[in-house]
């Protein structure tokens, strides 16, 4: 009832006020911490899909090389070696948390914050008043555009990370990190910095406004993960995917700008496993068992086709569980999803997700126009859907659940009910191996 009433306020008062109202909880926020961004090094993390394993890894290869680290993620906020999970159902958290936050970074010792920050978070001012002094982008897909009315607009908010590098501080330069072959790469090297630094893996992509590339060489993908060579410099990470390789080049790239050494930036890649809840494999045998984010049309294409090329083998099947959220987020990609799934796996079991106040089964309906070659399975009771697809699992298939990743909660009309799928996953796994 709550959501409900919430919803409702939302539709009632112009985006406007409600920003306004963000930007003066935001100045509240700074006065009562004492403009706490001013203390720390604070990087910024942004992009469609990748940022969470970008602020991991980051975190890692910065607390190896012995510097004191906060940072927060749609999956945790830690400070130094303490961490809390994530069980806002927000990326960005809004009034007082952010600085409070990094107040409390700043309390602790830290030098450095790394934030993960959306769209939605800069166009509601909850970033305001926070001194960011490097800005990664990861990639610019079409997300949000319900919300923010256009890809333009979407694109446009995301830069507003950017923007903020404008805002100087002493003795300490100002750096942009840049994906070179994402197609908005242009637009973000635009931005006033100080220094920009450029990733990618093609080299024709090289921007003139971008002096400092990093550009692998050698890559090999294999089911290990993938090795390459970096400024003369041999890096293997158990990572798969290409979209992976992304992810490891942007958190190498930032390191180097900040002058980290390659040989602790190596270190913590070879033994970065990944970020929870992120191609995440339970069980390798008799079949493989994974649980991912993805819940863009992009970042699911991406995970499955990282299955069927290092996992499938001798006639092994993909068994997809999926669904979409609702809250009128992005209604567009839900057959966008379905048709997806129909390209890729050999089974497809649709199901509920977060539907927040939508009909759950009008969104895995409108997910299945999706699909008009292929026979699924539909399942509203998402234990139920996983526990179908594990059931029907042969020695050598794969089943890959995603929509949840590491989420603790799923949103319903009811508000926000428990939901962990990795313990889901393992209870349901364990009660098929006493049959």
């Amino acid at each position: 009832m709550i959501s409900v009433i919430k919803n409702i306020i939302k539709k009632l008062v112009p985006a406007t006020v409600w920003n306004s109202l963000h930007w003066c909880v935001a100045l509240a926020g700074a006065v009562k911490n004492r403009f706490p961004s001013r203390d720390l090094v604070v990087i910024g993390v942004t992009g469609t899909n990748g940022k969470s394993t970008v602020v991991q890894l980051v975190h890692e290869i910065f607390s190896g090389f012995g510097l004191n680290v906060a940072s927060t993620s749609s999956i945790r906020f830690r400070i130094k070696n303490q961490e809390e999970i994530n069980k806002l159902k927000m990326t960005m958290p809004g009034r007082f948390a952010l600085q409070d936050f990094l107040r409390h970074a700043a309390r602790a010792g830290c030098q450095y914050a790394i934030l993960e920050v959306t769209s939605e978070g800069l166009s509601q001012n909850r970033a305001a008043f926070i001194n960011f002094d490097a800005a990664v982008l990861t990639n610019v897909r079409p997300e949000h555009i319900e919300s923010h009315g256009s890809f333009e607009k979407y694109r446009k908010a995301k830069g507003e990370l950017f923007n903020k590098l404008k805002i100087k501080k002493d003795k300490i330069k100002k750096m942009s990190v840049i994906n070179l072959d994402d197609a908005s790469a242009h637009y973000y090297a635009d931005f006033q910095a100080d220094e920009k630094y450029g990733y990618g893996l093609l080299k024709e992509n090289g921007r003139n406004e971008i002096k400092n590339h990093f550009i692998p060489e050698d890559i090999k993908f294999s089911v290990t993960g993938v090795d390459f060579t970096l400024e003369g410099e041999k890096y293997l990470s158990p990572l798969l995917g290409d979209f992976n390789l992304y992810n490891v080049l942007a958190a190498i790239a930032l390191a180097r700008a900040f002058e980290i050494p390659h040989r602790y930036i190596k270190k913590t890649i070879s033994d970065f496993k990944g970020a929870p809840g992120r191609l995440e494999v339970l069980q390798s045998k008799p079949f493989l068992v994974c649980i991912d984010y993805a819940h863009t049309p992009d970042a699911l294409e991406s995970v499955y086709r990282a299955a069927k090329s290092f996992w499938i083998k001798n006639g092994g099947c993909l068994i997809g569980v999926l669904g979409a959220a609702g809250g009128g987020r992005d209604k567009w990609k839900r057959p966008k999803m379905g048709a997806i799934a129909q390209e890729f796996c050999d089974e497809i079991i649709l199901t509920d997700e977060d539907p927040y106040t939508e009909d759950p089964e009008k969104i895995v309906n409108e997910v299945a126009r999706g699909i008009q070659n292929k026979k699924y399975k539909k399942i509203m009771d998402r234990r139920l859907a996983i526990r179908e697809a594990l059931q029907s699992a042969q020695p050598g298939d794969v089943v890959l659940i995603t929509g949840k990743g590491a989420e603790k909660t799923m949103m319903t009309r009811f508000g926000a009910m428990a939901w962990d799928e990795k313990a889901v996953v393992l209870e349901e796994l364990a009660k098929l191996s006493k049959k």
